[in-house]
């Protein structure tokens, strides 16, 4: 046995009652921190009787809430969406409404979630907002986003830095934010992280002796110091029953188990962990499963699902493997430019799509091509809803309008036209959008917001609305597409109608 082995032992075998306490819960995706983490900004206890220095805050401290990726030139919202709202009624709204939407929904809240804007009324140098507009994106699986927003802010706080490690744990990218905790030790979100980075830069027989340390101390749970202890002498528990999964994972959990051989699945797990699937060291199915996931919440580009539908022959038949086969058999139809063989495989491949829900990323693929080729029956037919689920839902109206005749729905082309009151209908949904698109007012109290500058808050709580309408009360689509309108946000409202329409979801 080796000396770090040795001393990884006593690490293993050192018990007590602090040692053996259970794991406290997680937030969500994020990292526990840790209890008995020292507070970088409390002064050291008095060690004379001189006087202490005073402790100063640098004038550039400030909050990190107008950080964003997108620039108002960009996003077409105005900079001062934020600035007349207070920051902890953002903040709550943002955490309250974490239901599933339609596709124009999310998207535009990631939109909005990146937005660069002038900060809210009371905003401190903890960043809430920003912190808020963080874990939305992760919660929407736009890890990428979410990392480079940090990244722009720079991770220099414990509570950024402490996202900055998840979201690195879960793309892969774990050395950069290492090296930095390891230069900085009072930004480690965990002491199990900070032992972690520790085996990650080389220092072994200290990340061991930290380990032993942190175990005997209490500040470590159970949990943490078994996962650790595997991480670091795998050799050690060669033989050893494997451990079970954790109730709460988190991406250092995730990444742990990983390294040490027994991975954990990542369905069931909040949608961010799916992007480990999509590395090349999984199984095809696994990576098919994850970029479904993930395309299905617009959380990866529509060509990441399409890259791994076409990557191989499916060897099995059923699920996930009879999709892959019809956009195979399709997407070589369209590449060979065959109007007759695509018209015979778009319906098994639309079919395919409308079972994995990722009608809209195979719109935004297949769109343009479908509507160059000369196609008859129901492909005729799926072609042209596709088209009105992609960014030329326009052109594709106009199109239809232009040809005339009744053999597509017109009440779509209306949508799609921004004139839905200009068709009868009859369903609920429909009716709906007509009165909104008719000029319906929207909710006195979402007006006020808007008079009083409180235009964020006011999509924001529009699309709680819209949610709700989705669920079955028409009313509230009503309200939140009238204010959509009423902020000139016409795409916004456009495309939620359409897909309201055309998509088979579930109230």
């Amino acid at each position: 046995m080796t000396q770090t082995s040795a001393v990884l032992a006593l690490a293993v075998l050192t018990t007590g009652p602090a040692a053996a306490r259970d794991p406290l819960s997680s937030i969500d995706w994020l990292s526990q921190e840790a209890v008995n983490a020292v507070n970088p900004d409390e002064p050291p206890v008095v060690q004379s009787a001189l006087p202490p220095d005073i402790a100063v805050m640098p004038l550039d401290r400030l909050s990190k809430d107008p950080v964003g990726l997108l620039p108002s030139d960009v996003t077409g919202l105005p900079h001062n969406i934020w600035s007349a709202s207070n920051e902890q009624d953002i903040v709550a709204l943002l955490r309250a409404d974490r239901r599933d939407s339609l596709p124009a929904i999310v998207a535009f809240v990631k939109v909005l979630m990146q937005a660069r804007a002038d900060p809210p009324l009371g905003a401190g140098p903890d960043g809430a907002l920003f912190l808020a507009r963080v874990d939305r994106l992760v919660e929407l699986g736009a890890v990428e986003q979410a990392k480079s927003l940090i990244e722009l802010a720079t991770p220099d706080t414990p509570p950024v830095f402490q996202r900055w490690f998840d979201l690195s744990l879960l793309t892969g990218t774990e050395d950069a934010a290492c090296r930095v905790m390891n230069a900085r030790p009072d930004l480690s979100p965990t002491n199990a992280a900070r032992i972690f980075c520790l085996a990650r830069s080389g220092q072994w027989p200290v990340a061991v002796l930290s380990l032993n340390t942190h175990r005997v101390l209490g500040d470590i749970t159970l949990s943490e110091a078994d996962m650790l202890a595997r991480f670091l002498d795998p050799e050690l528990f060669e033989g050893a029953p494997p451990l079970a999964a954790p109730s709460n994972v988190t991406p250092l959990t995730f990444r742990l188990f990983e390294a040490f051989g027994e991975p954990l699945i990542t369905r069931g797990l909040p949608l961010a962990f799916a992007h480990a699937d999509l590395r090349g060291n999984n199984a095809w199915k696994a990576q098919l499963e994850a970029a479904e996931r993930l395309a299905r919440h617009g959380a990866v580009p529509e060509n990441v699902l399409q890259n791994f539908y076409t990557a191989r022959r499916p060897a099995a038949s059923g699920g996930i493997w009879d999709r892959a086969a019809a956009i195979i058999r399709l997407d070589a139809a369209i590449s060979a430019g065959d109007p007759q063989a695509v018209s015979q495989h778009l319906p098994a491949a639309w079919d395919a799509m409308k079972q994995a829900r990722t009608e809209v990323p195979f719109a935004k693929l297949y769109s343009a091509a479908l509507q160059n080729m000369e196609l008859r029956g129901e492909a005729d037919d799926i072609a042209n809803r596709a088209g009105l689920l992609s960014e030329q839902y326009r052109t594709v109206a106009e199109k239809l309008a232009a040809a005339g005749g009744d053999s597509f729905d017109p009440f779509l082309i209306a949508i799609a036209l921004g004139r839905p009151q200009d068709v009868p209908t009859s369903a609920p949904r429909a009716l709906a959008i007509q009165a909104a698109f008719a000029g319906a007012p929207a909710p006195v109290e979402l007006q006020n917001l808007v008079a009083n500058g409180k235009t964020g808050e006011a999509m924001l709580r529009a699309i709680t609305l819209f949610n709700e309408g989705f669920a079955g009360e028409a009313r509230s689509l009503t309200d939140a597409l009238a204010l959509f309108l009423l902020l000139d946000l016409d795409d916004v409202a456009r495309r939620t109608s359409l897909e309201l329409m055309i998509l088979d979801r579930a109230t």
